[in-house]
Order: C-alpha cells, then sequence, then structure tokens
C-alpha cells in the first residue's frame, strides 16, 4: 500500500495540492469547506463531494509525508 505513495513524485503531489488543493484561491475552497464543517453547515452531498475532492490531495500529501518519514534507509553494504 505505501509502496505506491513512496514511487508517486513529489512534484506531482505539490503540484496536486497547489492546483486542485487550494482552488479558488481567493479564499482556498478547502478553507471555507472546513469553516462550513466546524459550523456543522456542511449539509448538502455536493458540499461533501467538493470538501472530499479539494481535501483528497491534502491527505494524498500528509500520507506521503508520514510514508516518507517511516520508510527504512537502504542498508549501506
Amino acid at each position: 500500500m505505501i509502496a505506491w505513495l513512496v514511487k508517486l513524485p513529489w512534484l506531482v503531489v505539490i503540484a496536486a495540492v497547489l492546483t486542485l488543493g487550494l482552488a479558488p484561491f481567493n479564499p482556498p475552497h478547502v478553507w471555507e469547506k472546513l469553516v462550513l464543517l466546524s459550523r456543522g453547515q456542511l449539509t448538502r452531498p455536493v458540499d461533501w463531494l467538493d470538501f472530499l475532492l479539494h481535501g483528497s490531495v491534502w491527505l494524498v500529501l500528509v500520507a506521503k509525508v508520514v510514508a516518507h518519514l517511516l520508510q527504512k534507509p537502504d542498508a549501506v553494504a
């Protein structure tokens, strides 16, 4: 499961976060959805789908960072 995260290039993950994860940029859409969620106002299915789409790239970034930190360094022979 972690192998695909390790193989996924950092540039792709960062580009996805900067584009889909933050779009539209003023204010970031995912931030608006987080505010709605914290207020209990994220009720419509389209809002949940929107939150899932914009938030998924952030989850991939966090998972990649964790996978990178947990990855064992190659043994030097």
